[in-house]
């Protein structure tokens, strides 16, 4: 008993272990969503009369504000103002974390086809074949072999107990199944509410862009009197509507992404209850 306990725990460090830790890794794409805003989005080149702003960063130089007009795509996302690396950190969290579940999901669904090997596992198991299933999912090495494996081994153990009855034996496989399933699940779900957070919150973030860019637009239109500055008038306009859309273009990616690799997750699920459906059905019928 105590070295399943260790064993168990060993796995939950390891499952804790694995994957970006959110802590470490969203101040470091924060600070790198700063540096692209500041001299990739605000780079002189980007703008007109490049020669009169310097090197490095039109944030660094001496020219006002209203008297930069950009000259690319890349400057009138800068003009979206101090929300723009904002929402930028917000897209390059979701990209970066997309792609690290989306990683530990290819290596949760092992190896080969996952489809032929809970096939093959029910045959084996139809047979009463158990050495030849915990072979299956030791070549599989993935999150349903681990728990499948698991299944299998406490029903090796079972099948030689003589101090259980039938229905005890039943209850502690299906404990076992229901155990290992949970040291799985962690692994599978980790980072997710990141994705399902940043679908709402950069929605929201970019709304508060847009209030901003309309307040500025507002103002304009308000101090001018009879004769309203169109220049800043259009600039406020304008600084809303960048922030609009790269608010709903990341809250859109984030939703996709989310649901994406949530029905990935109850795919692996349900190929997990599936199986485990088969050795309760074999445990009782050759037991």
């Amino acid at each position: 008993m105590e070295m399943n306990v260790s064993k168990n725990d060993e796995q939950v460090i390891a499952r804790k272990a694995g994957g970006l830790n959110p802590a470490i890794i969203i101040p470091i794409i924060f600070a790198i969503g700063i540096c692209i805003y500041l001299f990739v989005l605000g780079s002189p080149g980007n703008f007109k009369d490049a020669d009169k702003l310097g090197a490095g960063s039109v944030a660094f130089s001496d020219v006002e504000g209203k008297d930069i007009h950009p000259e690319s795509f890349l400057g009138i996302i800068y003009k979206g103002g101090v929300i723009v690396p904002i929402l930028i950190t917000f897209m390059l969290t979701v990209i970066v974390f997309s792609i690290e579940r989306a990683l530990v999901l290819g290596r949760a669904a092992g190896k080969g086809n996952l489809d032929n090997f809970v096939i093959q596992v029910r045959s084996l198991l139809n047979q009463n074949k158990i050495d030849e299933a915990l072979e299956e999912c030791d070549r599989q090495q993935g999150s349903v072999g681990n728990v499948v494996k698991e299944g299998l081994t406490t029903y090796k153990a079972l099948s030689h107990d003589t101090t259980l009855n039938k229905e005890q034996k039943m209850v502690a496989l299906n404990k076992a199944i229901e155990e290992a399933t949970t040291l799985e699940m962690p692994m599978l779900e980790k980072n997710m509410m990141i994705l399902s957070t940043l679908g709402t919150v950069a929605t929201l973030v970019a709304l508060l862009g847009t209030v901003i860019g309309m307040i500025k637009a507002f103002f304009a239109l308000g101090s001018g009197g009879g004769t309203p500055d169109a220049a800043a008038l259009s600039t406020g306009i304008s600084e809303a509507l960048i922030n609009t859309a790269l608010g709903i273009g990341t809250s859109a990616i984030a939703i996709i992404l989310y649901n994406y690799f949530t029905s990935k997750i109850d795919g692996l699920t349900y190929k997990i209850d599936e199986i485990a459906m088969s050795i309760q059905q074999s445990f009782a019928e050759f037991n």
